[in-house]
């Protein structure tokens, strides 16, 4: 499971990567095409072209985590706008992408900030 501790934002690779790409590949893409630190305390996360693979970047401490997620059926509902094009979503947003749902589902509970027990 992923390391949440620390992370300060999740970064979507919009359209399509080449999932043949490793950690090295990952970076210089977060580097050099979205102008961003590989080394802060975000998650990176770029899907394929058929849509039923993910890869996440981490960085932690002393080294890199790159976590893969392969559907065995279906396909990820993913941004497709274009490859140099990233957007910023909230971690739960995240979990819907990964769980199959839409950005723009509207299945959820909104988040409810209670005070006191009735």
């Amino acid at each position: 499971m992923l390391n949440r501790s620390g992370v300060i934002k999740v970064y979507l690779a919009c359209g399509s990567t080449d999932m043949r790409k490793q950690i090295d590949g990952l970076a210089a893409i977060v580097q050099e095409c979205f102008s961003l630190d590989p080394f802060s305390s975000c998650l990176f996360v770029f899907c394929n072209k058929n849509r039923d693979r993910v890869k996440i970047l981490q960085w932690n401490h002393n080294g890199f985590w790159l976590h893969l997620l392969r559907l065995e059926k279906g396909k990820f509902q993913w941004p497709k706008e274009g490859n140099s094009h990233t957007i910023t979503v909230g971690y739960r947003e995240l979990n819907w992408l990964l769980d199959g749902l839409s950005l723009e589902q509207n299945q959820a509970h909104k988040k409810v900030t209670a005070s006191a027990v009735i």
